[in-house]
């Protein structure tokens, strides 16, 4: 069960979260009553998300005689260790992150322009600097790698997002976690300190 203090009810703002991250986790389910975990690209466009892959494989047949799929979003911000704010008990470690729960219907997108249209998000996300030739399905170059490739599109149901950092802890201990990140000073650790202050309660009153 999530608790209510890490939800995140802002829109955009998990909107924002599934443009930045490029990788995810498809849960489908097996002809075996198995579920399924694929670990995937995906682009957040027009309201759905997409994929793209073979026409044929495990994740396809399962796609195929059960559209319901769940897709899991999460990016790992930084490793707290417990004894930031106990010598002793080994409890307080934790972690932040964010993380995104889809539910959804997968439907497989068959029309070449809704083709294009969708794996042109994707290049506009993963290779935002250009270097290539709009996709066209028009141009003859482009017309047999759009019908060579599968392209799925997930209609959402449910969505909701759990972003950890810190909200549900006193001020004292988010003050020597804060601490913390800015003398290891590892990669995410100055951003993981901004976003407790976007977040936590007490760093809000505090400016």
């Amino acid at each position: 069960m999530r608790r209510k203090e890490f939800e995140v009810m802002d829109h955009e703002e998990t909107l924002q979260f599934l443009q930045e991250v490029s990788f995810g986790v498809l849960g489908s389910n097996g002809e075996d009553g198995w579920p399924q975990l694929t670990p995937l690209n995906f682009v957040y466009y027009e309201g759905c998300l997409y994929f793209h892959g073979s026409h044929v494989g495990q994740k396809m047949k399962n796609l195929k005689s059960d559209t319901r799929v769940t897709f899991s979003v999460a990016k790992e911000y930084a490793i707290i260790p417990s004894y930031w704010s106990d010598t002793k008990l080994a409890c307080p470690a934790t972690a932040f992150f964010k993380s995104v729960l889809i539910k959804g219907h997968a439907e497989l997108v068959s029309d070449l322009q809704q083709k294009a249209a969708a794996l042109s998000a994707f290049m506009q996300k993963l290779q935002s600097e250009g270097g290539y030739e709009q996709i066209d399905p028009l141009d003859t170059d482009y017309i047999p790698q759009l019908k060579a490739t599968s392209v799925v599109r997930i209609v959402i149901s449910e969505m909701s997002a759990k972003f950890k950092f810190g909200q549900n802890m006193q001020q004292d201990r988010l003050e020597q976690i804060t601490t913390g990140l800015v003398e290891r000073n590892l990669e995410l650790d100055t951003e993981t300190a901004t976003l407790m202050k976007a977040y936590c309660p007490h760093h809000r009153k505090q400016s």
